[in-house]
């Protein structure tokens, strides 16, 4: 399959990307090889087989939710490296 440059500058403003004259080309070629290759998959024979919603056939394994004290404030600030009183300090991160 073909994509033309219309098509191209669709789906960039979709996407948002910026695309640069001198990369048309090449994305024009890679595309059309994706969707070459995304066609083949019509010469599989898929009749009888059932569409997947999962690659496997495991179900969601939670544990229950329900609040439990699993370590002590001074376990949990035993190993800080700066500490102030119950709280751990940390560098300032905004500016």
């Amino acid at each position: 399959m073909q994509v033309d440059k219309k098509t191209l500058h669709q789906v960039a403003h979709l996407a948002r990307l910026n695309i640069k004259p001198e990369e048309e080309t090449q994305l024009l070629n890679d595309m059309s090889e994706i969707l070459t290759w995304v066609g083949k998959l019509d010469e599989l024979d898929t009749e009888g087989v059932e569409p997947l919603t999962h690659m496997t056939e495991e179900v969601n394994v939670f544990r229950e939710d329900k609040a439990e004290i699993s370590m002590s404030q001074e376990q949990a600030l035993k190993n800080a490296a700066v500490k102030d009183s119950k709280f751990f300090k940390v560098p300032k991160v905004l500016k």
